[in-house]
């Protein structure tokens, strides 16, 4: 998977729960559940609407990796290179 194919996969799953964010303005290294004042559900449904699309399972444990733009691409890069 390229970058901007994740990239592309994650701005869809936090458009689904944050449909009125800005996401061009959205930092690649920020914590983006502050920035778009997500709580444990809409982080949940993300990451639930980030597997579905990407086909892959996403653990618990790996919920810190996916907290920043960058940490959520390079962890799908990760897991397609992974097989």
């Amino acid at each position: 998977m390229k970058p901007q194919q994740a990239r592309a996969l994650i701005e869809q799953a936090l458009a689904e729960v944050a449909p009125e964010a800005d996401l061009t303005a959205l930092p690649p290294d920020a914590d983006f559940r502050d920035l778009l004042e997500l709580d444990s559900l809409d982080f949940l449904s993300f990451v639930e609407t980030l597997s579905d699309a990407s086909g892959f399972r996403i653990e618990e444990d790996d919920y810190p990796a996916l907290t920043t733009v960058t940490g959520a691409a390079d962890f799908l890069a990760a897991r397609a290179g992974s097989g």
